[in-house]
């Protein structure tokens, strides 16, 4: 027992039962595991190395024949095989209520039958039929290899787009020289045809009396 006080209080405080330490603390810590007294340094499981820090912990077991789960504390001292043959015949056991496996996508509840189950390739996660692409089963795999091939995607269009516009800007000029050519060509057509309408005229006689017809037509 830890031991403490001084000469003239001797019931004041106790000394900390740590082997290293053994110092007078007024206000002692009780373990809740191996029941011994800490100062305020060594008042935890892992400072004083408590062999009881399981004690408080929570173990859940589950049953393959029936889905059940076994919870056990630190204080049943027992393996995983004694927990579920205590359980095959405490009589709860029953296999028909075994829970059927559902789709894991968040508020789906799609139950994984033979017929409806897919396996994601990428993930290796099974899911419904509804969800086997990567896109509806938010796979993480699958996000980052479609990110990855967006931004070479949105690299190569990039690219594209300044090839296509240059290329476009060539042409637009290509094609503005050619309608001037064609804008040129149609305007000496037309004056050739004016001239030798005239030299036709003029041969004919007829230049007196249609020279204003002459030119209304040019």
């Amino acid at each position: 027992m830890a031991s403490g006080g001084t000469e003239a209080f001797p019931d004041l405080g106790k000394h900390c039962q740590h082997r290293d330490c053994n110092q007078l603390d007024f206000l002692p810590f009780t373990c809740d595991g191996c029941q011994q007294i800490f100062c305020l340094e060594h008042r935890s499981y892992k400072s004083h190395a408590c062999l009881k820090s399981d004690h408080n912990s929570r173990k859940v077991v589950v049953c393959e024949a029936c889905s059940m789960s076994i919870e056990t504390t630190g204080h049943v001292r027992q393996d995983e095989e004694a927990i579920l043959q205590k359980h095959l015949k405490s009589g709860n056991c029953d296999p028909t209520k075994k829970k059927k496996p559902i789709c894991p996508v968040k508020r789906c509840r799609e139950v994984l039958t033979f017929s409806n189950t897919s396996t994601c390739k990428t993930c290796h996660i099974k899911v419904c039929l509804k969800h086997r692409f990567p896109a509806d089963h938010a796979c993480s795999r699958g996000a980052s290899a479609s990110s990855s091939a967006c931004v070479s995607n949105g690299l190569w269009n990039n690219r594209f787009l300044t090839a296509f516009a240059k290329r476009t800007g060539q042409e637009c000029a290509k094609m503005v020289q050619l309608v001037l050519l064609l804008l040129l060509v149609h305007l000496l057509l037309s004056l050739l045809i004016a001239t030798c309408l005239m030299c036709y005229l003029l041969i004919l006689g007829w230049f007196d009396g249609n020279t204003v017809l002459l030119y209304s037509v040019i």
